[in-house]
């Protein structure tokens, strides 16, 4: 992709607005913890500690609508006081000496783009330390004032905390929401699977559901009841659909048997539906009749035998399991030790410094990225302070907030945050020309423009940035700064950031196109790892472990995410692609997931721990994953993989095999060619 195009494309995508689902209620509580802070600061202190508790409070709000599972509290709490620290530190430096403060800048700015190691989360909220750091460390003019400033900034982060903890905004939504939209996932793959028996799913719902389980021991204690199994459930469905609906190893393609497989599916289909509306909603389950009728037919033994049959049992009872764990209040609870744990904040800490030394490596994305912010931050504060401007800070300010470790991100939010500065600092100026508001409608104004932000933060950062630069507007504003003495500066130097930070990643770049073979490897590894341990499985039904099974799924999953999103990057990155063309991309891609596919197909039909070993399913094992792994290298060294060692002993086992395993791994075999055939130049 060219430049220009590439230019073109991240600036209609910094621009687009989306659809999303509003929470009105959450940014209203998040609108009333600002208006709180902001009151009590004009009243007993006066607008300069109101608009330094007014960005704690700002700041800690935005941390608690980021794609995170830990107690939004705790985030509103982290956000607040890393910021009191990071501006009573900055004040501290920078009025001693004023050189000083540039290279406590540069530090600053590199450990928060290492945070994006620890995830978008800590990445985005120490981002933020540092942008409203430049503006805070300005306001007090003494280490008394710095301190009461740093205490009202934490103060800020406080209320937000106490408003999410005295008024709860739909318990447990976050988590009802990932579990329902996993089972809605199933119950969309299960009707796909009724015309096309071979379609892909994508596991990610799954793999989010998975995520949202992860909780703390108190939060363990008190999940309601109908959180607890479900997923669990849902994982051991998934399987159980697709080997139903495969001819390779279900119901033939036509016939009888493979109408009354349709119908199954269709069933299979409400009831997810219906369970995942229950568990969203924490309402009773509301399911059709006709629905449980068909997964519990008494004639299905005279339609289907062998493996079908197995499958359409298996299927139903899982069901059933999955709408007595979805009913509210249903009894079914589990073990807090048996839960899935998420550290504690400070366990958390080692495990932070473990991923950020990870990245201190030559070629790390994100050890570029902190060079970046690193650079682009300090040479905006330069040049504000050489521009004739006030405000310097606006300038480095916009380069931090706008920066992300990938190139499409970084151009698209800059752009969007010039537009959106723009249209907001235009809109809010006109208002003030017109009102002439005093200092407690300035707040009042202030309030609003944050509240709207809150609410349409998820529908695009251009929408957002128009309510953010009318907030500023209007907090400078309540403090006395004329219009005129800010909306010049603001918007020069929102593009001067813009530019800085554009140009950063054009000079110093972190490129995935070409690490697509390195992730393409990496998944291809990960699912013969998960098709051996399947296989192993077979080898020796009672003293197999089980969790190799899950392990080595979950592994592949992450392979399979990672390649996904670094193909979704690279696409609209402006390089030339080094040996992995799109077309082999997708059909290596489509491959893989086929590849995955068949070993699923054979953990559907794992043998109990009394049956007897497959002869031969050890060799297979063995061959599967040392053909995989070799193949991973080949790929990496941009050469076509083969899998004859593969091809030669399933020869001859598939003859033996049962019929299951027969289908299943010829089908492993058939996507290994495939992956072979779309690399081949």
């Amino acid at each position: 992709m060219s430049w220009l195009r590439a230019l073109r494309d991240t600036a209609r995508a910094g621009m687009t607005v989306e659809r999303a689902r509003l929470e009105p209620l959450v940014a209203l509580r998040a609108a009333a913890g600002l208006a709180v802070v902001i009151a009590a600061g004009l009243a007993l202190l006066g607008p300069g500690a109101a608009a330094s508790s007014a960005f704690g409070a700002f700041m800690a709000a935005i941390a608690t609508f980021q794609q995170s599972w830990r107690p939004r509290p705790v985030l509103a709490l982290a956000s607040g006081l890393t910021l009191a620290v990071s501006t009573f530190t900055g004040y501290l430096v920078g009025s001693a000496d004023v050189g000083l403060f540039l290279p406590m800048l540069a530090v600053w700015a590199f450990a928060a783009g290492l945070m994006w190691a620890a995830g978008p989360t800590a990445g985005i909220i120490a981002s933020g330390n540092v942008a409203i750091m430049l503006v805070t460390v300005t306001l007090p003019t003494s280490v008394p004032q710095a301190a009461g400033h740093a205490a009202m900034i934490a103060a800020g982060g406080v209320v937000q905390a106490l408003l999410i903890v005295l008024f709860p905004v739909r318990r447990w939504g976050a988590q009802r929401d990932a579990l329902a939209d996993a089972l809605a996932a199933e119950a969309d793959y299960a009707r796909r699977l009724r015309h096309d028996p071979v379609c892909s799913f994508d596991p990610e719902p799954l793999m989010k559901a998975r995520d949202a389980a992860a909780v703390t021991v108190r939060q363990a204690r008190r999940r309601p009841t109908e959180l607890h199994g479900a997923r669990g459930l849902a994982e051991r469905v998934r399987p159980v659909l697709a080997s139903l609906a495969d001819p390779a190893v279900g119901a033939p393609a036509e016939g009888p048997a493979r109408d009354r497989v349709r119908e199954l599916l269709d069933a299979a289909g409400e009831v997810l539906d219906a369970a995942a509306h229950a568990i969203r909603h924490g309402d009773p389950v509301r399911l059709p009749a006709p629905a449980l009728a068909v997964l519990k037919a008494p004639d299905l033994p005279e339609v289907f035998t062998g493996a079908p049959l197995r499958a359409a049992r298996r299927l139903a009872a899982l069901l059933d399991d999955v709408l007595e764990t979805a009913e509210p209040g249903s009894g079914r609870t589990a073990d807090p030790a048996e839960a899935m744990l998420r550290p504690t904040v400070p366990a958390l800490v080692p495990l932070v410094l473990k991923a950020v030394r990870a990245e201190l490596r030559p070629g790390s994305p994100v050890l570029r990225h902190a060079v970046r912010v690193t650079a682009a931050a300090c040479a905006g504060y330069l040049v504000g302070h050489a521009l004739p401007f006030g405000h310097a800070y606006w300038a480095p300010m916009a380069s931090v907030m706008v920066m992300r470790p990938d190139f499409t991100q970084t151009w698209s939010r800059a752009v969007a945050r010039f537009g959106g500065t723009l249209v907001g600092v235009g809109a809010a100026t006109a208002v003030v020309q017109l009102a002439q508001p005093g200092m407690y409608l300035s707040g009042l104004l202030a309030v609003v423009s944050a509240g709207l932000m809150y609410v349409l933060m998820r529908t695009g950062y251009a929408v957002t940035q128009v309510f953010v630069s009318a907030y500023v507007v209007f907090l400078l504003g309540m403090g006395g700064v004329r219009w005129d003495q800010t909306v010049p500066d603001r918007i020069a130097l929102t593009l001067v950031g813009g530019v800085l930070a554009m140009l950063a990643y054009a000079v110093y770049p972190a490129w995935e196109t070409p690490r697509l073979r390195t992730r393409l490897a990496d998944w291809l590894a990960a699912d013969g790892r998960y098709a051996a341990a399947v296989l192993g499985q077979y080898a020796d039904p009672a003293g197999a472990r089980r969790a190799d099974v899950r392990e080595a799924l979950l592994e592949a999953r992450d392979a399979r995410i990672a390649w996904q999103e670094a193909l979704s990057r690279a696409e609209g990155e402006p390089v030339r692609h080094r040996g992995l063309s799109r077309a082999a991309a997708e059909g290596a891609g489509d491959a893989l997931a086929a590849l995955g596919r068949g070993a699923m197909l054979l953990e559907a039909h794992l043998p109990d721990r009394d049956g007897d070993p497959v002869p031969g399913a050890a060799e297979l094992a063995r061959a599967v994953r040392e053909a995989t792994g070799a193949g991973a290298k080949a790929v990496r060294e941009r050469r076509v993989p083969r899998w004859d060692g593969v091809r030669e002993l399933l020869a001859d086992w598939e003859a033996a095999g049962p019929g299951v395993l027969r289908g299943a791994a010829g089908q492993l075999l058939e996507s290994l060619d495939e992956v072979s055939e779309a690399l081949r130049p």
